[in-house]
């Protein structure tokens, strides 16, 4: 290692060497972790839709269409996905409820497993830009569309679509929250990206576990120490 230059105090030396070894370090997590928490995120997704579908489709609707969208997924588990392609299309063309909605999605989620990120994002921003669908799906079909668009897209448009729903109060807050984080640490605001992941590390019952740990090694890479912080805030 080099000497420092002449007239600088050993503190101040340190400090430098300190701050590059957690550079170093940073971009080592994000080259190892990077894709996995965007993975990570995704399968959360996917779990939670059945969640969201039935949580905002309301009894009165479901009848034939709801009786078409359950077979539709007993052939999709089936792997017979010729049988629900055209049940899938036809429930997505077929006005603005959430069968409609959640067909699109799965539809998109389907061209995924066939990596057609393409097609898939084109089918998420169908539901994502489709005011005429509540809230709670458009807000899934965003994020599915920015996990999938992810690696292509310029933080700062990672930042700009999500950060409504990278807030303590979202109910997409872990998820949305750790895909913001990432993009501001790309763009080198290390501040903003640690108060954030240390907000995703307290969250409590509303984050995930895995997304809790992940925030808290990426946020002592950033030099902030929430791990006791969160223990403090769960015993109370």
């Amino acid at each position: 290692m080099a000497l420092p230059p002449s007239g600088t105090t050993d503190e101040a030396f340190l400090r430098e060497v300190d701050e590059e070894y957690r550079r170093s370090q940073m971009l080592g997590i994000w080259q190892k972790y990077g894709r996995l928490i965007v993975g990570a995120v995704v399968a959360g997704f996917i779990a939670l839709a059945g969640f969201l579908f039935w949580q905002h489709q309301s009894v009165s609707a479901a009848g034939q269409k709801g009786e078409q969208y359950d077979a539709a997924l007993r052939d999709i588990e089936q792997n017979q996905f010729d049988k629900a392609n055209p049940v899938l299309a036809k429930l997505a063309a077929g006005g603005t409820n959430g069968f409609a909605a959640m067909s699109a999605i799965i539809e998109g989620n389907l061209l995924v497993q066939k990596k057609d990120a393409k097609g898939a994002a084109a089918k998420f921003a169908g539901v994502a830009g489709n005011t005429a669908y509540a809230k709670p799906y458009r807000d899934y079909a965003l994020l599915r569309q920015t996990s999938v668009e992810y690696d292509t897209l310029k933080p700062e448009v990672v930042v700009s679509r999500l950060q409504g729903l990278a807030r303590p109060d979202s109910a997409w807050f872990g998820s949305a929250g750790e895909m913001v984080a990432a993009a501001q640490i790309k763009l080198g605001k290390r501040a903003e990206a640690g108060k954030l992941l240390q907000q995703i590390a307290q969250g409590g019952d509303n984050v995930p576990d895995t997304t809790r740990q992940r925030a808290v090694q990426l946020a002592s890479v950033l030099g902030i120490d929430v791990l006791d912080q969160s223990k403090e805030k769960q015993a109370k």
